[in-house]
């Protein structure tokens, strides 16, 4: 197989349970798709499994080892980095690693990428929606995109989604170096960022399942941090520090 044009970057911590499940599944799908783990150090050996499959897939398979938890927004940033300027990505990538996301979504995303610069796997257009969430998350969730919607001017319905898919000019278009936010709010202000900068972004349907193995990584503080990320967003946009650009147009790959 030609080495890959599209990467998923995966941040891990304590995974070892999903991972040989993971990527197995993504490296089986019918695109031609190569991964960038980014593992905080995890005590439970993720990081060495990761390793084992960098060893017998090399072409496919890159791992960015990280001392600790240094938040999800900086995994993020150091894939990128290492997607596009080692690797020469013409897409990526990033999901989660506990099934949250699951990989049979990939392909249609791909598809739409031709048409989009961004591509969101989305729990709230028509399609698509959550299984095995206690209401109050449900609830929690949809207030959150309503609230992030509404104050920001997000036409994506699924703001807080971290299934997407970057063109890799959109990747460097944003200044990364700049970005405040470091845990889950990080995804509302990179879609922030895109939209104002007027990439076109699409939304494919999934289920979004809670995790299979595990423990979730979201914190109340991480709540916190997301509130602030919108009210710091909001009042760029009234400031004008954040203008919005015209639409970019979509040339087809």
């Amino acid at each position: 197989m030609s080495k890959p044009t599209t990467y998923v970057i995966v941040p891990t911590y304590n995974e070892a349970d999903n991972l040989d499940n993971l990527f197995s599944q993504l490296l089986a799908l019918p695109v031609n798709l190569g991964i960038v783990n980014v593992d905080d150090g995890s005590p439970d050996g993720t990081g060495d499994l990761a390793d084992k499959w960098s060893e017998k897939e090399p072409l496919r398979v890159h791992v960015i080892h990280r001392q600790g938890k240094l938040g999800l927004g900086t995994a993020y940033i150091a894939g990128f980095r290492y997607a596009l300027d080692t690797l020469n990505a013409e897409n990526v990538m990033t999901m989660d690693a506990d099934f949250s996301h699951n990989p049979r979504y990939i392909p249609s995303m791909l598809d739409l990428i031709g048409e989009k610069h961004l591509v969101i796997g989305s729990r709230y257009v028509p399609g698509g929606g959550t299984l095995n969430w206690p209401r109050a998350r449900i609830w929690l969730s949809a207030i959150s995109n309503f609230v992030a919607r509404t104050l920001l001017g997000l036409k994506a319905h699924d703001t807080t989604a971290g299934f997407r898919l970057y063109r890799s000019e959109v990747l460097r278009s944003i200044p990364l170096d700049r970005i405040f936010s470091s845990g889950y709010s990080f995804l509302v202000e990179m879609l922030f960022l895109c939209e104002r900068r007027g990439w076109q972004v699409g939304e494919v349907p999934i289920i979004f399942e809670d995790r299979r193995e595990g423990t979730t990584k979201i914190s109340r503080n991480e709540i916190f941090k997301a509130q602030y990320t919108i009210f710091r967003l909001l009042a760029r946009r009234l400031l004008k520090r954040a203008p919005r650009h015209s639409a970019e147009i979509v040339n087809p790959v």
